[in-house]
């Protein structure tokens, strides 16, 4: 399929027009920057010489992000602890302009956070701060009155499932007939032990391995690629299914059509830590805009390959998406058999 830059600009441009609905677990990035210099007398683990430390929304918060990174309006639905980490995560948002009136504070749970202490350019070791048993039913409730609420007014919905308590079989049986009611785009970002909840869902987007655990077989070549992408359709019922392939790029796959493979664009990976959501932003927002499927993964391969070759959790600019496009769409990359042996 050729790819014009003229159109695929339009779509990213049209994305500032987009009203995208959040719903998912939602951790706090901290980052302790460093350098390494000699091994710990202790035991054989290097010490870190601390530099300096930031923050990012991570989790389905990140999704947010780069969403409104993107230009698009964004709201958010999830559970913070009453905890400074928590006040932290919403300070942040507040101030990307996220709305976060579906973000409710449990103080039975802590915030989510994850640590990273990260040297040279390296991750050393990452620390889960974290209570992953599911909601109350009390704050499933006042999520699910949220969205509902809200999903007339949207024109993409993404469920974010970490597998850390918000994304019950309550909640997705609830809200997902819902918004199709109203004919929204709804993606996912799936768990495999959730994968018979998401029935008649627009997309999902799982990676190599989450594939494979769903559909009970390992993903090694392009015929069990094919073969999986097939049979998630068939469980799911859903419309597409976009599997990620790491350094071999992705896979769309659609009802009554070819497999289509797109070959990654990354030209340095430094941290692939986030890529995920910034896919599943980029690719429903570009469906939101009218793009259709194939052109879509395209776009939102471009901008994986940009916020691979970031350090830390990275967002990706509309300026940079469009500049990426176009050198994309001067010089496609020629897609080469698929090696998935030792993806």
């Amino acid at each position: 399929m050729a790819y014009t830059f003229a159109g695929l600009k339009k779509r990213i441009t049209d994305f500032r027009h987009k009203k995208v609905l959040v719903v998912g677990d939602l951790i706090l990035d901290e980052f302790i920057w460093g350098e390494v210099s000699r091994i710990s007398p202790e035991a054989p683990v290097p010490v870190v010489l601390t530099k300096h430390e930031s923050i990012m929304p991570g989790g389905a918060s990140n999704v947010a992000n780069n969403l409104r990174a993107l230009g698009a309006e964004v709201y958010l639905a999830g559970i913070i602890g009453d905890d400074e980490y928590g006040a932290t995560l919403r300070g942040e948002l507040d101030q990307k302009g996220i709305y976060t009136y579906g973000v409710f504070v449990d103080g039975s749970r802590p915030t989510t956070v994850k640590t990273r202490v990260v040297a040279h350019h390296q991750q050393v070791v990452r620390i889960d701060r974290e209570k992953a048993e599911p909601l109350q039913e009390g704050y499933v409730s006042k999520i699910i009155d949220f969205v509902k609420g809200a999903a007339r007014e949207m024109d993409g919905i993404i469920i974010e499932d970490y597998g850390k308590g918000v994304i019950t079989p309550r909640l997705l049986k609830e809200c997902v007939p819902y918004a199709r009611r109203y004919d929204k785009v709804i993606s996912v970002d799936p768990k495999e032990e959730h994968f018979r909840y998401y029935r008649s869902i627009s997309v999902i987007t799982p990676n190599n391995h989450e594939a494979s655990r769903a559909v009970g077989f390992k993903i090694k070549d392009e015929k069990s690629l094919r073969a999986a992408g097939k049979k998630l359709l068939e469980m799911t019922g859903c419309r597409i299914v976009l599997i990620t392939l790491g350094e071999n790029g992705m896979a769309v796959f659609q009802k009554g059509k070819a497999m289509t493979h797109i070959p990654t664009v990354a030209q340095e990976v430094f941290d692939v830590s986030g890529a995920g959501d910034t896919v599943i932003a980029t690719f429903t927002l570009a469906l939101c805009a009218g793009a259709d499927p194939v052109r879509a993964a395209f776009i939102a391969n471009c901008a994986a390959g940009i916020v691979v070759g970031k350090v830390g959790i990275a967002v990706v600019s509309p300026h940079e998406l469009i500049e990426r496009v176009r050198v994309e769409t001067d010089t496609p990359r020629a897609t080469r058999p698929l090696q998935l042996q030792d993806s």
